[in-house]
């Protein structure tokens, strides 16, 4: 081989791309459960199963006692599940990770150490300007578990606990209509020789599309309302039957309310329902109808109602029955609880596993698009819109 001749081709003497290992280090949770104080709040976030889970991989999670009590869980059901019961209701908001069903309160806020991770729902219509501040004081980081999209782009918080409003929603009608206090004692759906209920629904989205499930399956007739065609296409298609489906043409829907034994209204705007039915049209509703309005928590669909309790229900107004609670779910404390659970224990267990909570949102669009708070800086536009705050892209921060 002569002395200008090389033992490499022209390729392999060109630079050459290495691939470099990059190394996961698994990190350990600890993550507090601490029990819901809002009256209206029955649930929790995990169940004992998935704390099991937690702990199976390293986690460790301190519930405060009694916290699932309302769902169906004791504290013997999380201690053998491995979770540790605390009484101290301060040890559990002092933990790195603090993972709640609704959104903390002032003190609990207070009680949160700087730089710790919420995980909660954020309710945005419901917050105040100082929730904000108070959060950006103790620098923490916060993500809002409603806004959290899948691979798919879906919101699987939303879509979960929209499929149990509307389900439930109908189940709450049939209770209120055969009720001896408030209904007319008709029984919800159809028998030989009686005419079947008639329910009306507005919007048809995952709540509506539930709600009319529901409905078909206890035999009942139903009419689905909304602007969308599309969307009406998408439920006839999704549900495997031709059911009555219109438009919002105001004379339909006058008919069909004057008609309805159950209105169940499922409609949401940008920042607050579209009032849909007046109170012109709550006057010419059946004596003794039944509204149910899901949409009550973003002001509500219908023109006469007026938000509820779970303990205080239902309010009448000329001869209607209104049912106007924000959170239906929580009413179904255990199937809301596995439901969110369900939701909750791979992202945990992922965090865990990819070195936690900054190391993951890098990467995950969609769970950094729950992200409305990182290190005290708020990075959420539509917050910060909603009550004139400044934010910063979290693209910026967090690379």
């Amino acid at each position: 081989m002569s002395s200008s001749q090389s033992p490499f081709s022209k390729h392999e003497l060109l630079p050459q791309e290495e691939m470099l290992e990059i190394i996961k280090s698994k990190s350990e949770m600890i993550i507090g459960l601490p029990k819901e104080t809002s009256d209206d709040e029955k649930r929790i976030c995990l169940t004992p199963d998935s704390v099991n889970a937690l702990t199976a991989n390293g986690h460790q999670v301190y519930i405060e006692t009694k916290a699932g009590i309302h769902a169906g869980f004791d504290d013997n059901d999380y201690s053998e599940a491995g979770g540790m019961i605390v009484t101290d209701r301060e040890k559990i908001f002092s933990c790195p990770v603090v993972l709640k069903v609704s959104p903390p309160s002032f003190q609990e806020i207070e009680m949160l150490n700087h730089h710790s991770i919420l995980i909660s729902a954020l309710q945005l219509k419901m917050r105040k300007k100082e929730f904000f501040q108070k959060l950006a004081e103790k620098r923490v980081t916060a993500l809002a578990f409603e806004f959290i999209k899948d691979e798919h782009g879906d919101m699987p918080a939303v879509r979960a606990l929209s499929e149990i409003a509307g389900t439930s929603s109908i189940l709450i009608a049939s209770e209120i209509l055969s009720s001896s206090e408030y209904g007319n004692g008709l029984m919800f759906g159809n028998t030989s020789g009686v005419p079947p209920t008639e329910v009306v629904i507005l919007g048809a989205g995952t709540v509506g599309e539930f709600a009319a499930r529901a409905t078909l399956g206890l035999g009942a007739n139903v009419k689905v309302f909304d602007s969308s065609l599309t969307k009406l296409r998408i439920l006839q298609n999704n549900l495997h039957q031709q059911i009555s489906t219109s438009t919002l043409q105001p004379k339909n829907l006058i008919k069909a309310l004057m008609r309805a034994d159950v209105v169940i209204g499922a409609v949401r705007g940008v920042n607050r329902s579209p009032v849909l039915i007046t109170e012109h049209m709550v006057k010419q509703m059946k004596k003794g109808a039944v509204i149910i309005d899901v949409s009550i928590d973003m002001g509500g669909c219908v023109e006469t109602s007026e938000v509820t309790s779970h303990e205080n229900p239902i309010i009448v107004k000329h001869d209607v029955i209104h049912y106007c609670v924000p959170n239906i779910p929580s009413r179904y404390a255990r199937t809301s609880s596995v439901s969110i659970s369900n939701m909750f224990t791979p992202y945990l267990l992922d965090i865990g596993e990819r070195g936690g909570l900054e190391n993951i949102v890098r990467f995950d669009t969609g769970l950094r698009n729950g992200l409305y708070f990182y290190h005290g800086v708020l990075t959420n536009k539509s917050v910060a819109d909603w009550f004139d705050l400044s934010y910063r892209d979290p693209n910026l921060l967090i690379f």
